[in-house]
């Protein structure tokens, strides 16, 4: 008899994953709750719950199917590592071989890559790549090979070729493949936002929060309430909640901020994919359907279907194509350390302010609240890419490195030198302004640029400009702004480099 350990892996949580096919009979399923996926950095508190109640949900509907399942809980001696957990398990079920998917982050990659597979007496080894992706690993690859540039748009239009989605025949529907110029739209007043269902926190659940508040309560982040989806059947409520009620509005509205409506028209779905629980390809299926029965328009279907089949199976292809080095890119020299408000969300500036508080409660923000505002700050300001990369992993249930850390580096920060974007998504005021209500209660006045209660928006944008002259002046998507900056008189250039200056030589940074 052959006994074949199958750990699963805690963004693993899927029947489709493909080292569970062909599981036989006396194969053990192996979870483990370990203590350094809580410690490299400290994750959101609700992030920490949801995984370690999927994980713990999974496995009891293995148990209850018959088979055997080792887990290691994290109140009772739980595993250091990934390879700690596999050498113990390997004891208890007496395992010939190790047969797991593949981890879908670097530094677990390096962590295996050292296990010691071909040593006289250890279990073997097999790693077998996630096709849960849409794109394999090779086929971006090749992809990208002989390309002077990768942009996503490209990549885009070869996956909707590949999965058929809004195809017609080899055209895409509406004759054109995006439709981003109409998902613009600033906020209206009395927009009817439906409300997410929130799940019942049932006993494991509330058993896991009890665990995390006990022991990781003091990450940023608010322990209660947690109402996210943990198991396959809650994410598909979220998902078909999402198309139902919201979807018709998520094209016009998708870039749109409001105070105090964090979600706006957003699905939340991202965290409950990222580990497993969504299929990808299921949920670009439904938002088709819900475009072919005529529920929801065109422009928001296919931003909805770019998203996942575009954004998310790119930023992963780059992250696979540049590590390890892409981690430690900062093309412009940026090396401010992060303020403190970026934890405590004590700052006078309203945008910032509703978004970090908003986090700290739901361990989330939507993407042009993530760009645009904290990432949009931390590019004005300078921040140092590995300060800022560690707390967007911190602070999101969705963040995962594999598509945290392109889209942290590559389109907020422009650390990446353009490798994911053709430039720096840079913004003064007008921007927030425009796609916001946040400026309307702020104490800084968005149409002033210099002096006494300006928006540091402002000056942050152009002293960043001018900061960064040497490098930009040349990028043609960037020939206009420099334009108007040689137009700008030198009393008023002076102006905004004084006042950027002090306003950054006031921020406090975090305590070590």
């Amino acid at each position: 008899m052959t006994i074949r350990l199958r750990p699963i892996l805690g963004d693993q949580i899927s029947d489709h994953l493909a080292s569970l096919r062909e599981a036989g009979a006396d194969d053990v399923y192996l979870f483990a709750e370990m203590v350094s996926e809580t410690e490299y950095v400290q994750h959101h508190p609700q992030k920490i719950i949801m995984i370690f109640s999927a994980m713990r949900h999974f496995a009891q509907r293995l148990e209850r199917q018959g088979h055997r399942v080792i887990y290691y809980d994290f109140e009772q001696n739980p595993p250091a590592s990934l390879t700690d957990a596999l050498h113990r398990a390997c004891a208890d079920s007496h395992a010939d071989e190790i047969i797991m998917t593949e981890p879908a982050e670097y530094r677990l990659r390096e962590e295996l890559a050292a296990w010691p597979g071909s040593v006289p007496g250890s279990v073997p080894l097999t790693v077998l790549e996630d096709d849960r992706f849409l794109c394999r690993h090779a086929e971006f690859a090749a992809w990208a090979e002989g390309r002077k540039q990768l942009r996503m748009e490209f990549f885009y239009r070869d996956m909707r070729r590949k999965t058929g989605l809004l195809m017609d025949g080899a055209d895409p529907i509406g004759g054109q493949w995006n439709f981003d110029s109409e998902n613009r739209k600033p906020p209206k007043q009395g927009l009817d936002i439906p409300r997410a269902p929130q799940f019942e926190v049932e006993t494991i659940t509330q058993t896991v929060a009890q665990i995390v508040e006990e022991n990781l309560a003091h990450h940023f982040g608010d322990v209660a309430p947690f109402h996210g989806p943990v198991t396959p059947d809650q994410a598909h409520q979220l998902l078909n909640f999402f198309i139902t009620a919201k979807l018709p509005q998520f094209g016009d509205y998708q870039d749109a901020m409001v105070a105090n409506e964090n979600l706006m028209f957003h699905s939340q779905i991202a965290a409950a994919m990222n580990i497993g629980l969504l299929d990808p390809l299921a949920a670009c299926r439904a938002a088709e359907a819900a475009y072919h029965a005529g529920h929801a328009p065109l422009n928001a279907v296919e931003g909805f279907i770019r998203q996942i089949i575009g954004w998310r199976e790119f930023i992963r292809g780059i992250y696979w194509r540049f590590m390890p080095d892409y981690a430690t890119h900062n093309a412009l020299a940026a090396d401010r350390p992060l303020p403190d408000f970026f934890y405590s969300g004590e700052t006078e500036m309203n945008c910032l302010a509703h978004t970090i508080q908003a986090t700290r409660q739901t361990a989330y923000a939507h993407h042009i609240q993530r760009l645009m505002i904290t990432g949009n700050f931390a590019l004005l300001a300078g921040l140092a890419p590995p300060a800022v990369n560690q707390w967007y992993l911190e602070v999101y249930a969705d963040a995962f490195e594999w598509v945290q850390l392109p889209n942290t580096s590559g389109m907020a920060l422009f650390a990446d030198g353009g490798i994911v974007g053709s430039k720096p998504y840079a913004a003064s005021g007008a921007y927030i302004n425009r796609m916001s209500n946040y400026c309307a209660d702020c104490v800084y006045d968005v149409k002033k640029p210099t002096g006494d209660r300006a928006c540091p928006f402002n000056f942050l944008y152009w002293d960043f400009i001018a900061r960064h002259e040497d490098r930009l002046r040349s990028n043609p998507r960037m020939s206009m702004i420099y334009r108007n900056l040689d137009k700008m008189a030198p009393d008023k250039r002076a102006a905004i480099i004084h006042d950027a200056q002090h306003f950054l030589d006031k921020l406090t940074p975090r305590a070590k």
